[in-house]
């Protein structure tokens, strides 16, 4: 796993340089944004029951065959198998919001994730779905006003979006 920071240098030292006016502007704005970051953070992790709940209801709900007998979330120890899940990949996009790098999220959640619910006969379309409705749900806590340093947070609602959109294309 590698920060931003991190990457900023492995980036600098490969290429022999001192880093880029680029890449210490970007860094800068990280260091600037990091309340707000901490924030949006906070607001996932602080609501992740909330957030994995919202989401599986409404998966159950488009896809009611899952909870049915012969379902992948049929019986409870399936469902809770899938809501496991879903509590991971959340953490790992939350990971990956703090350290503003997909890398972690990447190498530690969604390497191999694909394979293994296919070798397990696990929808990777509903999987995604889940994903995808975690986000719509984390994204409405990382935008609220509601204990968040003041400011315009588009950027990091926006960076929040790319880690949940690359863990269901990961999946799906």
């Amino acid at each position: 796993m590698q920060d931003a920071f991190t990457k900023a240098i492995v980036a600098a030292d490969l290429r022999g340089s001192f880093l880029s006016e680029q890449e210490l502007n970007q860094l800068t704005n990280l260091v600037k944004e990091s309340n707000k970051r901490l924030d949006a953070v906070n607001a996932i992790t602080g609501n992740a029951a909330e957030i994995i709940s919202d989401a599986a209801h409404k998966l159950f709900a488009e896809q009611t065959d899952l909870i049915r007998p012969g379902g992948n979330a049929y019986p409870n120890r399936r469902m809770a198998a899938c809501l496991r899940d879903m509590e991971i990949i959340l953490r790992y996009v939350s990971y990956a919001l703090l350290a503003g790098d997909a890398s972690v999220l990447e190498d530690r959640c969604l390497n191999g994730l694909k394979e293994t619910y296919v070798a397990l006969g696990t929808p990777t379309r509903s999987v995604a779905r889940a994903v995808q409705l975690m986000k719509e749900t984390a994204i409405g806590y990382v935008n609220s006003p509601s204990g968040v340093t003041r400011g315009d947070c588009s950027a990091l609602v926006n960076e929040a979006a790319t880690y949940f959109d690359k863990a269901a294309a990961s999946i799906a």
